[in-house]
């Protein structure tokens, strides 16, 4: 049991989430990639991996190789605060990436929502233990919703995504620290920050 559920908190770590959000939205909705090839939009989907995914990984890995961090879980909640910066940088980052090229206004919206997720998760870890793989789930669901609600967006998988935040928020429970509370607050920023900025066209 515990072993797998260290291999869905794996799959579904929050480092991978925003490609994840990326290649699920250009999929279900064909307004946000009307601008684009489809070699276009996969140049979009490698920037954003390499910005969100890459580049948070290999700071973590030398945080902890330098002894900043005492583990690459990094469990303790005063341990996260230097790795939330980084990554918060590298998301903001990509978001200056994303606004030099012609993306849709949703498309802007969805990563602003990624990023004022992050940002809450930040601040709340400065007194309080969340879950961030919590947050990253949740945020994907609250783009579908979005998506189909103001877009007409198909996404037949939407029920498969709620089984695995069922299932993610288990998980965390079974191998972390994490209280129900801090799995509840962690999907509802991720919901929230998402959804919001797409019903609110909410971009910089």
């Amino acid at each position: 049991m515990h072993k797998a559920a260290h291999t869905l908190s794996l799959l579904l770590h929050p480092v991978w989430m925003p490609t994840l959000a990326v290649i699920i939205a250009f999929g279900i909705d064909p307004h946000l990639t009307f601008a684009f090839s489809y070699k276009g939009q996969w140049v979009i989907v490698g920037m954003v991996f390499i910005m969100t995914a890459l580049f948070p990984v290999s700071s973590m890995f030398m945080l902890w190789r330098s002894g900043v961090v005492s583990e690459l879980a990094m469990h303790r909640r005063s341990e996260r605060i230097v790795p939330y910066i980084l990554t918060l940088i590298y998301f903001c980052m990509a978001y200056y990436l994303l606004r030099r090229t012609p993306n849709h206004p949703f498309t802007l919206a969805l990563f602003s929502g990624i990023i004022l997720a992050l940002a809450a998760d930040l601040l709340i870890t400065l007194r309080w233990k969340v879950s961030i793989h919590m947050t990253g789930i949740g945020g994907i669901i609250g783009m579908v919703l979005g998506l189909m609600l103001f877009h007409g967006a198909r996404a037949w998988f939407l029920p498969l995504l709620f089984i695995l935040a069922g299932a993610l928020g288990t998980a965390r429970l079974l191998i972390s620290d994490h209280t129900p509370a801090q799995i509840y607050v962690g999907a509802a920023i991720g919901l929230a920050g998402t959804f919001g900025c797409l019903a609110f066209g909410i971009y910089y």
